[in-house]
């Protein structure tokens, strides 16, 4: 090798250096030490987002944005509207002249003007049929990094903007789909955990009843279900910043359901613990409130993610364009066989031994979805994806763009961004990907809500 090549940087390494460098051995208490600094980092970064009372507020939206994005008529036209309609939202601008800007609230108002006043060959409301319950869309991917709490966010956001009244349900314990939408959860009994308490100690009340009707002592209930009992999803929801988005956050008390299920299980075999959330959501009428539930699920196939697949109506699957999130996607599919099949056969066998039929778990639609797509490095393992997977992976491919980079940086999602710190067509690309992921989301979800309405009519007939 000539001398005037330098050797690569793991040659040469002086060990009296290495150990100046290295620093004291690390404890357990040192864990602490490092959560704490991370705890001051999130507690900084979440903060940039928010308001002087330490709130998220969401930014103004302006005529070229609402007449492009949010209701489909032309500036001129608009702007005729709101002069013709004094009682209407007028916006605000910053000097006279200037552009006019409005809240999301405002637009809202504006939206149903349009709606009820407007062209009945435009669509100023998104479709949705009149006496079907919201539908549950879980996010769910057992590999880090695919963009799962991403993707379910956007999508909230994206129906929120288009109208719908949405409802973000966290149950990853890490929170994060919690702290984009700024919520606050100060210990277990603010995320879905007392839900699903309850839903077990009905059970035990009711294997109770059944004990005593054979002569034998009741199981008790502890402080924890007996508690449990009197919470309803209402105690746990929270507002957002955005003013048809609600939230149930998550935080890190949220696993302890992790230990606590399994031990109630062993105490109760004939609970039904899959489906201990979509009873609680429906028990508490949650599900006429909404138009649609996203579920952000763990990276991981526990007890939480089954409730949020079996509460399920439609399932994503993100993933990026490589080898290993491939054949990781595909693993994570057959752990989902595996685990929702055996229970299919166990309750099955129960229930034909009482003469009854069995049971099947069932979803509208199953989609995975590319995420973080680089068409330039990408195309063909995307394409051979595809060739594989064929309906079941979206056409669609999500591009990564700079706007999620300051998205990240800003604890945010890119539908919060705004374009003045771009420009508008550079902002106007960045959120193409997202609008297209949304577009092929809202035609499976249009899909499955028109097959209902058809069933139902006739049924009716």
């Amino acid at each position: 090798m000539g001398n005037d090549i330098p050797l690569p940087p793991y040659f040469n390494i002086d060990p009296d250096q290495a150990l100046a460098e290295l620093g004291a051995p690390s404890g357990s208490a040192d864990f602490a030490a490092i959560a704490a600094a991370c705890g001051r980092g999130r507690t900084d970064l979440a903060g940039r987002g928010m308001d002087e009372s330490g709130t998220k507020t969401l930014r103004k939206f302006s005529t070229w944005e609402i007449t492009r994005y949010l209701i489909p008529v032309a500036p001129a036209h608009f702007r005729r509207v709101l002069r013709e309609n004094p009682e209407l939202p007028q916006g605000s601008s910053t000097s006279e002249g200037s552009a006019k800007w409005f809240t999301f609230d405002e637009v809202l108002i504006l939206r149903a003007h349009f709606g009820t006043k407007g062209s009945k060959a435009k669509e100023y409301r998104p479709y949705r049929p009149e006496g079907l319950a919201a539908k549950l869309v879980a996010v769910a991917n057992f590999k880090g990094g695919v963009g799962k709490t991403s993707t379910a966010a956007h999508l909230a956001m994206s129906a929120a903007l288009d109208g719908y009244k949405v409802l973000v349900l966290d149950l990853d314990s890490q929170g994060s789909m919690t702290s984009i939408f700024g919520g606050k959860v100060d210990d277990e009994w603010g995320t879905v955990f007392p839900l699903l308490a309850r839903h077990y100690a009905r059970h035990l009340q009711a294997e109770n009843r059944a004990r005593a009707d054979r002569g034998s002592d009741p199981i008790a209930l502890d402080e924890t279900l007996t508690e449990a009992l009197d919470t309803k999803a209402q105690d746990l929801i929270q507002s957002t910043h955005w003013p048809n988005i609600d939230l149930i956050g998550a935080q890190l008390n949220l696993y302890w359901a992790e230990f606590q299920i399994p031990v109630w299980r062993m105490q109760g075999r004939g609970w039904k613990l899959w489906d201990a959330l979509l009873d609680g959501l429906e028990e508490d009428g949650i599900l006429d409130q909404y138009d649609l539930i996203f579920l952000d699920t763990p990276p991981a196939l526990g007890y939480l993610t089954i409730n949020g697949l079996s509460a399920a109506d439609l399932l994503l699957v993100p993933l990026g364009a490589s080898f290993l999130e491939f054949d990781s996607t595909g693993r994570f599919f057959d752990m989902l066989h595996s685990t929702f099949a055996s229970i299919e056969e166990a309750e099955t066998m129960a229930a034909r031994a009482l003469g009854r039929e069995g049971m099947a778990f069932e979803w509208d639609a199953v989609r995975a979805l590319i995420t973080r797509y680089d068409g330039a490095q990408q195309a063909e393992m995307a394409a051979l994806m595809q060739s594989y997977l064929g309906p079941t992976l979206s056409p669609h491919r999500q591009d990564f763009t700079a706007l999620i980079g300051q998205a990240g940086e800003q604890v945010s999602g890119i539908y919060e961004a705004d374009y003045r710190d771009f420009n508008r067509e550079t902002y106007a690309r960045g959120r193409q990907t997202f609008d297209a992921t949304y577009a092929a989301f809202k035609r499976l979800l249009i899909g499955v809500w028109r097959r209902e309405e058809l069933q139902r009519q006739e049924a009716a007939e």
